[in-house]
């Protein structure tokens, strides 16, 4: 049976937005994200984290970097009673024209083999246009672009 499920992207969303972020001790989780997953998941939407990861390809820091903080990630919120069903990156640069950079929606697409999502009834909630037409472009409808501090287009 298909699932219902709230993309979210990372930087900017779930954390405060600081230029590649893989250390723990730089991570600061945007006040209200907790208590707004635990709110989603008792509506019975299943959460995957999905986020352009470009410092890997720009040699900044190791996939192993990620995972670590991924995992740190994961547990905090596994300690507030929110489980994340899945984390989906992309460690190419912009220039790779690889198909799961967003606005690309190859994760999108991947999660939705994955798990058998059903994307009509799903949310993505980014803080760039990039996130917002990835999930366009992955039959993704329901949309809501954060304002954190990257300048949007409103024309």
């Amino acid at each position: 049976m298909p699932i219902k499920t709230i993309f979210l992207d990372r930087d900017g969303v779930i954390n405060k937005e600081k230029n590649y972020l893989f250390r723990i001790d730089d991570f600061e989780f945007i006040k209200g994200v907790f208590k707004a997953c635990k709110y989603l998941c008792d509506l019975n939407y299943k959460i995957i984290i999905i986020t352009n990861q470009s410092g890997i390809a720009r040699g900044y820091y190791t996939e192993s970097n990620f995972h670590i903080l991924n995992n740190w990630m994961v547990h905090q919120f596994n300690l507030n009673g929110i489980s994340i069903l899945d984390t989906f990156y992309c460690p190419h640069s912009p220039v790779d024209g690889c198909k799961c950079r967003k606005p690309e929606p190859g994760m999108l697409l991947n999660a939705k083999k994955r798990y058998l999502i059903d994307m009509e009834k799903s949310w993505l909630i980014g803080d760039k246009e990039d996130d917002i037409v990835a999930a366009n472009n992955a039959l993704i409808h329901n949309t809501i672009l954060v304002r954190s501090g990257h300048k949007i287009d409103e024309s």
